[in-house]
């Protein structure tokens, strides 16, 4: 059972790492992400926000899927 929970957390690792990058490409091209003075809005602010806790989730999840899968 420990392999396959790290084997998990390697996947969704994987999958965050894989995901998130392409969809920041979108929010910052959306045209919401800044205003008329070509300052940054909420909604960019907030995807950042949302898009960096993620990622850092991400690593967390690598890390643990390897300790896990090594034995540590």
């Amino acid at each position: 059972m420990t392999v396959l929970a790290g084997i998990m957390l390697l996947v969704n690792a994987g999958y965050n790492a894989i995901v998130w990058p392409q969809f920041w490409k979108r929010v910052a091209a959306d045209p919401r992400a800044r205003d008329e003075s070509g300052a940054a809005t909420k909604f960019y602010r907030v995807h950042a926000i949302l898009i960096s806790i993620a990622l850092v989730i991400a690593v967390a999840s690598a890390f643990a899927g390897v300790a896990l899968l090594i034995g540590t």
